[in-house]
């Protein structure tokens, strides 16, 4: 198991850098490896994002050496969706079946995890996101089927897509951990439009199922400020408090968000009016 480190950086830290520096502090690449577990810690509110794909041989963690604590699990909480081929999970022995886009909690408490792959040809391909915790919840799993889904934006403007919740009050509690998954609709290039801040919340966005030769455009910073983020599939893109965030592809693609902070009220965001930007 790999633990990357990304410190976070503040508004007023961007006009110095330049592209290589927004990619380190702000992006996350290199978690889908095959055959390996990777990790990387933020502090954009402790908030690790991870990958793992399991091949012949399942890939196992929960020790917390890098979390200070004597289990990973000791004071946090996990979802992980499942982006790749069918696979399985083992929480303390007991097994859990992921299909494509599926998605597991693990609550706090839980001491050992097992990741597994039905075929090597096919495998798993397992994106988590793990908050700090202080409730005891029970772990469960959620099918894609039982995802709660809303249809959001316009064809006319390009940004229609649907959103479908997992982690989240109405369909699968956690203690602060929201996640879910959105599809642009067949034509729509836009997400998170219009682009808004939550400054109560950080957000992670993984994009995937793109093809090799496509990348979305992901925007961020400050709305009189902006930025812009090149991403590829299994890219995954640190969104702190204070940044906007929206993304236009070249192709199709989706994307896991993970939201984490004081409150688990998904509408607490200011929008931005897209004249705004600069």
């Amino acid at each position: 198991m790999v633990m990357q480190q990304r410190y976070g950086a503040g508004p007023d830290q961007i006009d110095a850098m330049k592209t290589a520096d927004l990619r380190a502090n702000f992006m996350v690449e290199g978690l889908f490896t095959p055959g390996r577990i990777g990790f990387a810690y933020t502090h954009y509110d402790r908030m690790i994002v991870g990958g793992a794909v399991p091949l012949d041989a399942p890939l196992t963690f929960g020790d917390g050496a890098d979390v200070g604590t004597p289990l990973f699990f000791d004071a946090r909480e996990m979802g992980i969706a499942n982006l790749g081929g069918p696979g399985w999970i083992e929480v303390d022995g007991q097994r859990f079946a992921l299909a494509n886009r599926d998605v597991l909690y693990i609550g706090r408490g839980a001491a050992r995890v097992v990741l597994g792959s039905d075929g090597a040809g096919d495998p798993a391909r397992f994106y988590m996101n793990s908050v700090p915790a202080g409730a005891d919840i029970p772990h469960r799993l959620i099918p894609r089927a039982e995802a709660k889904v809303l249809v959001l934006g316009e064809a006319a403007r390009s940004n229609q897509r649907s959103l479908a919740m997992y982690i989240h009050p109405e369909v699968a509690p956690s203690c602060l951990l929201l996640m879910g998954i959105t599809d642009p609709a067949t034509g729509s290039v836009w997400n998170t439009m219009p682009p808004h801040l939550h400054e109560r919340r950080m957000e992670a966005y993984c994009y995937f199922d793109l093809d090799a030769g496509d990348r979305v455009m992901h925007f961020m910073g400050r709305p009189d400020n902006t930025r812009h983020l090149v991403v590829a599939d299994g890219d995954v893109v640190l969104s702190p408090a204070w940044s906007i965030h929206m993304g236009a592809g070249t192709g199709p693609y989706a994307f896991v968000w993970g939201m984490t902070g004081e409150n688990q009220a998904y509408t607490d965001v200011a929008p931005v009016a897209i004249a705004e930007l600069c």
